[in-house]
Protein backbone atom coordinates (compact mmCIF):
# COMPACT_ATOMS: atom_id res chain seq x y z
CA UNK A 1 0.00 0.00 0.00
CA UNK A 2 1.11 3.43 -1.19
CA UNK A 3 0.56 6.52 1.50
CA UNK A 4 1.06 9.82 0.05
CA UNK A 5 3.19 12.07 1.81
CA UNK A 6 2.71 15.97 0.71
CA UNK A 7 5.01 18.81 0.68
CA UNK A 8 3.12 21.94 2.05
CA UNK A 9 4.46 25.19 3.14
CA UNK A 10 7.97 23.58 3.72
CA UNK A 11 6.27 20.70 6.00
CA UNK A 12 5.50 17.28 5.24
CA UNK A 13 1.73 15.75 5.40
CA UNK A 14 1.33 12.37 5.99
CA UNK A 15 -2.50 10.55 6.57
CA UNK A 16 -2.80 7.59 8.14
CA UNK A 17 -5.69 5.60 7.25
CA UNK A 18 -7.50 2.33 6.94
CA UNK A 19 -6.19 -0.94 8.50
CA UNK A 20 -2.88 -0.68 7.83
CA UNK A 21 -0.59 -3.82 8.24
CA UNK A 22 3.02 -3.36 9.87
CA UNK A 23 4.64 -3.65 6.51
CA UNK A 24 2.87 0.27 5.62
CA UNK A 25 3.78 1.75 8.99
CA UNK A 26 7.36 0.86 8.19
CA UNK A 27 7.41 1.97 4.85
CA UNK A 28 5.80 5.13 5.85
CA UNK A 29 8.11 5.60 8.43
CA UNK A 30 11.25 4.96 6.08
CA UNK A 31 9.28 7.04 2.93
CA UNK A 32 9.01 10.24 5.50
CA UNK A 33 12.58 10.09 6.25
CA UNK A 34 14.02 10.07 3.10
CA UNK A 35 11.81 12.79 1.93
CA UNK A 36 12.68 14.88 5.22
CA UNK A 37 16.16 14.60 4.52
CA UNK A 38 16.06 15.02 0.37
CA UNK A 39 13.48 17.95 0.64
CA UNK A 40 14.68 19.99 3.61
CA UNK A 41 11.54 19.55 5.45
CA UNK A 42 10.91 22.00 8.23
CA UNK A 43 8.47 19.84 10.03
CA UNK A 44 5.96 16.48 9.72
CA UNK A 45 2.43 16.49 10.52
CA UNK A 46 0.99 13.30 10.77
CA UNK A 47 -2.47 12.85 10.73
CA UNK A 48 -4.42 10.03 12.74
CA UNK A 49 -8.17 11.06 11.96
CA UNK A 50 -8.59 7.65 9.33
CA UNK A 51 -7.25 5.35 11.82
CA UNK A 52 -10.29 3.75 14.07
CA UNK A 53 -7.68 1.82 16.39
CA UNK A 54 -3.79 1.93 17.11
CA UNK A 55 -1.43 -0.99 17.99
CA UNK A 56 1.26 -0.68 19.92
CA UNK A 57 3.68 -1.58 16.96
CA UNK A 58 2.01 1.52 15.11
CA UNK A 59 1.85 3.66 18.46
CA UNK A 60 6.06 2.73 18.81
CA UNK A 61 6.86 3.88 15.16
CA UNK A 62 4.91 7.08 15.68
CA UNK A 63 7.13 7.97 18.53
CA UNK A 64 10.86 6.34 17.07
CA UNK A 65 9.43 8.89 13.82
CA UNK A 66 9.25 11.32 15.64
CA UNK A 67 12.32 11.13 17.83
CA UNK A 68 14.14 10.63 14.24
CA UNK A 69 12.92 13.69 12.98
CA UNK A 70 13.83 16.27 16.13
CA UNK A 71 17.23 14.39 15.07
CA UNK A 72 17.28 15.35 11.79
CA UNK A 73 16.84 18.70 12.86
CA UNK A 74 12.33 19.41 12.40
CA UNK A 75 9.73 19.33 14.74
CA UNK A 76 6.45 16.91 14.74
CA UNK A 77 2.96 17.33 15.27
CA UNK A 78 0.42 13.98 15.10
CA UNK A 79 -2.99 15.88 14.90
CA UNK A 80 -6.90 14.05 14.31
CA UNK A 81 -6.85 11.55 17.33
CA UNK A 82 -9.83 9.72 17.69
CA UNK A 83 -11.19 9.41 21.56
CA UNK A 84 -11.07 5.28 21.15
CA UNK A 85 -7.23 6.11 19.83
CA UNK A 86 -6.24 8.10 22.36
CA UNK A 87 -7.35 6.43 25.08
CA UNK A 88 -5.75 2.86 23.77
CA UNK A 89 -2.33 5.71 24.06
CA UNK A 90 -2.63 6.12 27.18
CA UNK A 91 -3.76 2.70 28.50
CA UNK A 92 -0.55 1.53 26.66
CA UNK A 93 1.42 3.51 28.39
CA UNK A 94 2.95 5.18 25.30
CA UNK A 95 4.54 8.37 25.83
CA UNK A 96 5.51 10.94 22.79
CA UNK A 97 7.78 13.15 23.92
CA UNK A 98 8.89 16.12 21.92
CA UNK A 99 5.66 15.32 19.39
CA UNK A 100 3.00 18.66 19.53
CA UNK A 101 -0.64 16.79 20.12
CA UNK A 102 -3.31 18.90 18.24
CA UNK A 103 -6.70 18.46 17.25
CA UNK A 104 -6.98 18.92 13.39
CA UNK A 105 -4.96 19.36 10.34
CA UNK A 106 -5.33 23.33 10.93
CA UNK A 107 -4.06 23.63 14.31
CA UNK A 108 -1.29 21.54 13.72
CA UNK A 109 0.10 23.14 11.15
CA UNK A 110 -0.25 26.94 13.25
CA UNK A 111 1.99 25.04 15.83
CA UNK A 112 4.56 24.32 13.04
CA UNK A 113 4.67 27.45 11.29
CA UNK A 114 5.26 29.25 14.96
CA UNK A 115 8.73 30.17 15.92
CA UNK A 116 10.53 27.44 17.72
CA UNK A 117 10.35 27.96 21.41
Amino acid sequence: MSIPILHVEGFLIVELQGELKDADIAAVQQSLLEQLHRERARGVLIDLSGLEVVDSYTGRVIRDTAGMVRLMGARTAVVGLRPAVAITLVEMGLELPGVHMDLNLERGLEWLRAPER
